[in-house]
């Protein structure tokens, strides 16, 4: 009999793989995310994090295991005893419910901060334009930039690009909020203000899935964390217990690492 007192993750990962040209980027990840979690996944270049992300949001394809959010299958249909892959439609249909924030911010060049982050909810959620604006700006000054509203990225630095493509993934009403390194691309001075937005986006209880190599934020504001290595877990618990008394050598060797950059 099941213990209907266990919370079901919002992410479930289960045996999930991905492979590349036969090389294998990912193996066996196991991996829960439960509701109002912040977990950081963390690890060398090249183990598998943003990977993982991008299947979850299905930018990419896993070959094996299963993905779920929210208690749905994602990629596939169950018919019968088979799968069949998702049409386009229906994987935008799931993708809906995650924002994704990259290294890279991807706005669009040729909009205003304010129509980059209206886009969204007026052309797939089909929200009234008005409707739209007022939350943007709502969410402007939500990451501190609400007199950016009429700048083009152009005219935005880094740190503040970030912010309005953190907006604008806020402005999908995601249940989930991915984010791939967010302050890799920045210059030190502008990583702070970044950080800030995402903790106080953690302090709200938004769930959230975060690469990054910002070990202080893992400590501090993850509730776990994943250590990658080669495409696999090596180790998950804790993130003050792994980041503190990490037992695998793989663990501290990366912590090392990082500690003396």
């Amino acid at each position: 009999m099941s213990d209907r007192s266990v919370p079901i993750p919002l992410v479930r990962a289960r045996g999930v793989g991905k492979s590349f040209h036969g090389s294998a980027a990912l193996t066996d990840i196991d991996i829960d995310v439960h509701q109002g979690e912040v977990v950081c996944l963390i690890g060398p270049s090249g183990s598998g994090k943003t990977t993982f992300l991008r299947c979850i949001n299905q930018l990419e394809t896993y070959d094996k295991g299963a993905i779920w959010l929210d208690g749905e299958l994602l990629g596939y249909k169950e018919t019968g005893d088979a799968l069949r892959p998702l049409s386009e439609r229906e994987i935008a249909g799931q993708r809906s419910k995650t924002g994704m924030v990259f290294q890279r911010f991807n706005l669009f060049p040729h909009l205003t901060a304010l129509q980059n982050i209206t886009e969204g909810p007026v052309r797939v959620l089909r929200q009234d334009r008005a409707r739209a604006e007022a939350s943007a700006m709502q969410l402007l000054r939500r990451v501190g930039l609400e007199e950016k509203a009429p700048a083009y990225p152009s005219e935005l630095s880094g740190g503040q690009q970030q912010r309005i493509a953190i907006a604008r993934a806020l402005a999908m009403q995601p249940q989930l909020m991915l984010f791939d390194e967010p302050t890799s691309a920045l210059d030190p001075e502008l990583v702070g203000d970044v950080l800030n937005v995402m903790r106080d986006l953690a302090g709200t209880g938004m769930t959230m899935l975060v690469v990054t190599h910002e070990m202080a934020f893992a400590r501090e504001v993850g509730d776990r964390v994943v250590v990658m290595d080669r495409g696999r877990v090596v180790e998950a618990g804790p993130a003050s217990e792994v980041m503190t008394y990490p037992k695998e050598e793989r663990t501290r060797n990366f912590l090392r690492l990082v500690s003396r950059a």
